[in-house]
């Protein structure tokens, strides 16, 4: 598994690049830590990266973890658009919260980096453990019509880590689960099972006025010990705005749970 890793030289940056070296590690993969320059930055230096991360990147060496360390001068979304597109499995990026992955921008361009990428993501925030673990992944049930990216993207990361998969509902008082959303948990849970990926069902009951579907998962996620969370980077359904803005509030969670995008 070929990994790419953009940074902004920052501490998120530093700890998304602790993970991308855990999952090559597990899945006997290399990362290419991946920096673009932007216009008001000073020209290449060689040994920027190296500065950056020092410590990570020894570590890695010593792990027997290969990093390719690339530059390269250009708009940091459209360059690492174009890096993804190079046999890259898996994109493992920090983001600053509201300030998504570089400082001068607003988070909502972490939602849209994350669709124009040609390989699923790993979103991981500045408040993420340093110390990875990916035992656990929870995968919220999805209405999209076609789920089978989330699938492939969490069976890949589940078989590489070892990690189980929780399939997620909340199921809230007085409403009916759609025949879409019911038919891809089925469909989750025999994909899960045929991959021989060890998984369990959970289905959370919640009161008809509460709190929101993402603190609702973020608040199980942590309680439980989950280690990501995983969803589709693209809306469905009627309410995209209302989607956007769930999945925006995810990407950027302040509890510091890592984020899987399927794309």
């Amino acid at each position: 598994m070929n990994l790419l890793c953009p940074t902004d030289l920052s501490l998120a940056a530093d700890i998304a690049l602790s993970y991308a070296g855990h999952i090559a590690k597990h899945a006997s993969g290399e990362i290419t830590l991946f920096h673009a320059l932007a216009k008001k930055e000073a020209a290449p230096d060689d040994t920027v990266l190296g500065k950056a991360h020092e410590a990570n990147l020894g570590q890695l060496a010593t792990a027997g973890v290969k990093v390719h360390q690339v530059l390269r001068a250009g708009p940091f979304m459209k360059e690492i658009a174009a890096e993804s597109a190079k046999g890259h499995s898996l994109v493992v990026m920090g983001t600053h919260g509201v300030r998504s992955l570089r400082q001068e921008i607003l988070g909502s361009d972490m939602l849209r980096l994350v669709r124009s990428v040609a390989a699923p993501s790993l979103v991981v925030q500045a408040y993420s453990p340093r110390q990875v673990r990916m035992k656990k992944i929870l995968m919220p049930v999805a209405a999209h019509d076609d789920i089978s990216p989330l699938l492939t993207t969490v069976c890949t990361l589940a078989r590489s880590c070892g990690s189980e998969v929780e399939v997620y509902q909340q199921l809230v008082e007085g409403q009916s689960t759609s025949n879409q959303l019911l038919l891809n948990k089925q469909q989750m849970l025999q994909r899960l099972k045929k991959e021989g990926i060890p998984y369990k069902e959970v289905n959370e009951p919640v009161e008809k006025f509460y709190e929101g579907f993402v603190l609702r998962t973020i608040r199980y996620a942590r309680n439980n010990n989950v280690d990501c969370i995983a969803i589709m980077a693209q809306a469905s359904g009627e309410h995209k705005k209302i989607a956007d803005k769930e999945k925006q509030e995810l990407l950027t969670n302040e509890l510091g749970v890592p984020v899987l995008c399927a794309v």
